[in-house]
């Protein structure tokens, strides 16, 4: 039996100090849990073995989705594995656990609205940052000249002319024309 870890966080600027698991062999993502299309989890996926115990912090760390979550464990369960989260002391180990399987929804089902929750929260302060006009969420910069534009073609320039000269494409050009109204 090897205990097997896995840790994640959302970005590569987080660490996983805080997520000590006590595992022989650990899985590391830096990777949203909005997804399963992380390079670590397949990895640790593939990995186990029959009599494996997989050992997570949380099971926020694993999942953020309850479908997720769950066809996660049912592969793990599937290889003969079980897998542990420290934080909440549940383990699954594939047995048909009437309690096990509610509180493994539960649980899933508050990561999954936290998960909500977050996504709210920063379009709101997006909102709130743009209303606000302070820069702090201007967008990208323009890449391109409106002015420029605008004289180049007020000067005579065709459309095509004015793409070329400015390594742009024509519908750009002729987006911003409207814009202006040249």
């Amino acid at each position: 039996m090897t205990k097997i870890g896995y840790t994640r966080v959302s970005t590569t600027e987080q660490n996983t100090d805080r997520q000590e698991l006590g595992a022989i062999r650990v899985f590391e993502d830096k990777a949203s849990g909005k997804s399963t299309d992380r390079p670590a989890l397949k990895e640790m996926l593939a990995y186990v073995r029959d009599g494996d115990e997989v050992i997570v912090y949380s099971i926020d760390r694993l999942a953020r989705n309850l479908r997720d979550l769950e066809d996660i464990i049912k592969d793990v369960n599937s290889k003969g594995a079980s897998v542990t989260f420290l934080t909440e002391r549940l383990t699954f180990s594939g047995s048909d656990d009437a309690m096990s399987t509610l509180m493994l929804q539960m649980m899933g089902s508050f990561a999954q609205f936290e998960r909500s929750m977050i996504l709210k929260r920063q379009a709101e302060g997006i909102a709130i940052a743009k209303k606000a006009n302070d820069g702090r969420y201007a967008g990208r910069k323009a890449s391109i000249d409106r002015d420029l534009i605008s004289n180049m073609l007020k000067a005579g320039s065709s459309v095509t002319a004015v793409a070329k000269a400015l390594n742009i494409s024509r519908q750009s050009i002729y987006r911003i024309k409207a814009e202006v109204g040249v």
